[in-house]
């Protein structure tokens, strides 16, 4: 740690847990604001996203068929047809069902005489009322709005959204081929980790624009005759870590101008985004106020999950004490959707999994 950088020299490598750890008290959230929801993909949640009233709020059809009585049918067959009263109504999915039905007949299971020609359980093609959602939480805040839960908060009426999204400087500080692939890489990153990226390619400028929520910037962090961002950092801001503890990418420089955190990366391609890997993203998850995702992890199962042969079942999960659990299988509940950290995909050939079973977790859209 340096108040002031004369050379550019590194006196030392900072750890990189020391460096990360330091931004939970350094870096501050961004104030968050409303935004459409079909225009805030990938953006940070900024408070908890619900709904007020269970949804469906009446009982519809799964398929498409005939709402019916179920008691009706119990002895129903080809050979024997079951007379319907009132007669059954024909519905498409979606639809709600008449008061008087309970079950949702497939087509072909009425014929012309509106006779039951096969028996239907009670409950048998029909969402409940509520089955898609609860009155309460559906997504919590600190989570990024992935398309998932873009679809299944639409679907459940949901129309605007509070996020968070840091506005970023990210400066080429040279003219090279190498600095430009390298600082399309990071901004392309920002944009796509929930922040707004905007190029700029004067450091002294960016520094002293209070318009953005943090600096970065790509090459000049090293001890060459034209490395100077370190030095223009700690003569406008101050330096907090110069040289940090990775490989690639170890004369990374971290500090501020005021409260605007800046973040200085090599300008080599691979060392760019080993800084930003491993010190950016984590800076900007701290922008967002959020989490850091996960890629696709080995687990252990909580709970058995119980498949259907002949059928590659999508399995909705949560993590839960260090274990796995599923959410919902057959019918997947909106909630149970946006709730979900993650799925897990059970083979045709499977009859599901047994409590302490390792699964590979992959993340939704």
């Amino acid at each position: 740690m340096a108040a002031e950088i004369e050379n550019q020299r590194i006196a030392k490598l900072t750890p990189l847990n020391e460096v990360v750890q330091s931004f939970d008290t350094s870096v501050e959230p961004v104030a968050p604001r409303e935004e459409d929801i079909g225009t805030a993909l990938g953006k940070t949640l900024a408070a908890d996203m619900g709904v007020s009233e269970a949804w469906p709020a009446a009982a519809i059809a799964l398929r498409d068929g005939f709402a019916v009585s179920a008691d009706q049918t119990t002895d129903a067959s080809s050979y024997a047809p079951a007379p319907l009263s009132p007669a059954p109504v024909r519905v498409d999915a979606g639809d709600p069902l008449p008061a008087q039905a309970d079950a949702v007949a497939p087509l072909d299971a009425v014929n012309a005489q509106g006779a039951a020609l096969a028996s239907v359980a009670p409950g048998e093609g029909v969402l409940p009322a509520g089955a898609d959602a609860a009155p309460g939480v559906v997504r919590l805040t600190g989570g990024r709005l992935r398309k998932i839960d873009v679809a299944t908060l639409t679907a459940l009426g949901v129309k605007r959204v509070m996020i968070r999204e840091p506005r970023v400087h990210v400066v080429a500080t040279g003219k090279s081929d190498v600095i430009a692939a390298a600082t399309g890489l990071i901004a392309n990153a920002i944009d796509s980790d929930g922040g707004f990226s905007i190029r700029t390619d004067n450091l002294e400028t960016s520094l002293k624009d209070g318009s953005t929520d943090c600096v970065v910037a790509i090459g000049g962090t090293g001890q060459g005759r034209n490395d100077n961002s370190v030095n223009t950092l700690a003569r406008i801001g101050k330096i907090l870590f110069h040289g940090i503890g990775i490989t690639p990418g170890e004369t990374t420089a971290f500090g501020f101008v005021g409260k605007r955190p800046v973040l200085l990366l090599p300008g080599r391609v691979d060392t760019a985004l080993a800084g930003w890997l491993t010190v950016g993203r984590r800076m900007l998850a701290r922008l967002c106020f959020r989490l850091m995702e996960e890629q696709p992890f080995p687990a252990e199962l909580g709970r058995k999950i119980a498949s259907p042969l002949g059928l590659a079942e999508v399995v909705p999960i949560r993590r839960r004490a260090g274990l796995v659990e599923p959410l919902a299988s057959g019918y997947l509940p909106m909630q149970a959707l946006a709730r979900s950290e993650g799925w897990i995909l059970i083979p045709a050939d499977s009859e599901g999994h047994p409590q302490g079973a390792r699964v590979i977790v992959r993340p939704w859209p």
